[in-house]
């Protein structure tokens, strides 16, 4: 069932880079892995897709630790939820691309701990494009003066955005949250990448210029 689910979420990859003139190549699927078995995760690999999302650190050092998980896969881990200060010295450990940068506190004491172990670690800003009280991110007015402060970090490497758009009914209305990221990137930095974009929108977030995407139910439930 994973294998064909894969098959129709890259289907649906294609469509919307068609219908918009991209390139399906150049989106990177994130499997979400949170509350998966390692079961669940071999299949995902076998079936050509090794980066992983994962929601909490606790959960992800399990998973990254387990040697018999990966097969000799090299899985591309992404931390995805939302991180906090106390858990940042063993997410730098191991998290490839961390999603959820929300406040510059966040990404100074990620520059601290990832010169600790002489990394230089990759981080996307998670921007509050809607106005819901349980989203978190930089409001769009603060990015520009946050990435002056943030070019000053050495060991962190800013490559793009991250919204979660507010909860929709349809991906349609999630697309406004889309375009407002996209328009950020845009004036600040062209060549960033978008993470945006989930089970239930993501062909939209990419017809308004997502890069990555983070999928989980589309892929175990279909």
């Amino acid at each position: 069932m994973i294998k064909n689910n894969i098959l129709k979420v890259k289907e649906k990859i294609a469509g919307a880079c068609l219908r918009v003139n991209r390139r399906p190549g150049d989106i990177k699927l994130v499997c979400v892995t949170k509350g998966r078995d390692a079961e669940a995760i071999r299949q995902v690999l076998a079936s050509g897709v090794s980066d992983m999302g994962e929601n909490k650190v606790q959960e992800a050092l399990l998973k990254y630790n387990d040697g018999q998980l990966s097969g000799g896969n090299k899985i591309t881990w992404h931390m995805i939820g939302h991180l906090q200060a106390n858990k940042v010295k063993s997410a730098v450990k191991i998290f490839d691309l961390i999603h959820s940068v929300d406040s510059l506190a966040l990404a100074q004491e990620i520059n601290r701990q990832a010169a600790k172990i002489n990394k230089a670690q990759d981080i996307l800003l998670e921007v509050k494009t809607s106005s819901e009280l349980t989203k978190s991110g930089f409001a769009p007015g603060q990015l520009p003066e946050a990435k002056i402060a943030l070019s000053n970090l050495a060991n962190i490497r800013v490559l793009g955005l991250m919204t979660i758009p507010a909860l929709a009914d349809q991906a349609q209305e999630a697309r406004k949250y889309f375009q407002v990221l996209r328009q950020l990137r845009d004036s600040l930095e062209p060549r960033w990448r978008l993470s945006m974009g989930m089970s239930g929108d993501f062909e939209a977030a990419i017809e308004e210029g997502a890069d990555i995407i983070r999928v989980g139910r589309a892929i175990f439930e279909g």
